[in-house]
């Protein structure tokens, strides 16, 4: 994924997610992953969110330098709300471990 943009935006969608269903593994597994782009492609650390009634901020260093974008709550929260709706069809499937 080229852009920081595109990473930051799927990475807080799947970290919404994975914040509200702590035992499923496909969102901590997807979260992890665009953790770990952001930290090796895009050079991103230091990562904090907070939101307000309409936003979604997120905090983070690149390059020695603290930067910050903003999303709108309604575009971030969409996947949780489709899963919330339909629970039926996010189904969580245990690990090989489990």
């Amino acid at each position: 994924m080229k852009s920081l943009q595109d990473a930051l935006y799927n990475w807080l969608t799947i970290k919404i997610v994975s914040d509200a269903r702590p035992d499923d593994t496909a969102a901590t597994e997807t979260r992890e992953f665009f953790e770990e782009m952001l930290t090796t492609q895009h050079h991103v650390s230091n990562i904090e969110t907070s939101k307000d009634d309409v936003m979604y901020y997120v905090s983070y260093q690149q390059g020695g330098e603290m930067k910050k974008n903003r999303y709108p709550r309604e575009l971030i929260e969409i996947m949780l709300i489709q899963i919330n709706q339909e629970p039926d069809k996010y189904e969580n499937y245990p690990t090989e471990d489990d």
